[in-house]
């Protein structure tokens, strides 16, 4: 199978699951209910977000959706034209892009985002309820950063272990007269 319909399964995979976690809240838990799924660690909360992360920029729904589609164009088109990064930083790409979409369907048809995963044991540190798009962007920046710098470290290790020119190292002895 061709690696960019990997791409395009994950793009894909990743929507699918945020929609359908979504769908579920929905439907089934009024927004601002909670259900306790581990006591004192993580909840399912229903809440609706406006804005970003942090909850800054709320209201501004044409703001999120112009640049939404700007970024997951940009995304898409360099992830599938020019991207020479090794796969897992293209699958980290790919998981960004579909994050992207995820949430960018809640804004155009609710106008805003569904969140419901609320990790309370961080309450103090992370109080925030976020969603499986969110989860998508974060790791996938992570995955893709993990991918180019084991790609810095394979390149080093490389230049490294190449044996030396002859005419670098008589450059170096001229050098040295």
């Amino acid at each position: 199978m061709p690696f960019f319909v990997v791409l395009i399964l994950v793009i894909c995979g990743s929507v699918a699951l945020d929609q359908l976690t979504k769908w579920l809240i929905y439907f089934n838990l009024p927004i601002g209910d909670e259900l306790v799924v581990l006591d004192g660690v993580l909840e399912i909360t229903h809440i609706r977000n406006s804005g970003m992360a942090f909850g800054l920029l709320a209201d501004q729904r044409w703001i999120f959706l112009i640049i939404s589609t700007i970024g997951i164009g940009a995304l898409g088109f360099y992830l599938f034209k020019f991207s020479h990064e090794s796969r897992l930083s293209k699958i980290g790409l790919a998981l960004v892009i579909g994050g992207g979409i995820g949430n960018m369907i809640d804004r155009l048809a609710l106008g805003e985002v569904i969140d419901m995963i609320h990790v309370t044991i961080f309450n103090d540190f992370f109080p925030w309820v976020f969603n499986i798009a969110d989860s998508c962007v974060c790791v996938g920046v992570g995955i893709a950063i993990l991918g180019i710098v084991i790609d810095i470290i394979k390149e080093y290790k490389a230049k490294k272990s190449a044996p030396v020119a002859e005419n670098d190292a008589g450059n170096d002895d001229d050098s040295n007269s």
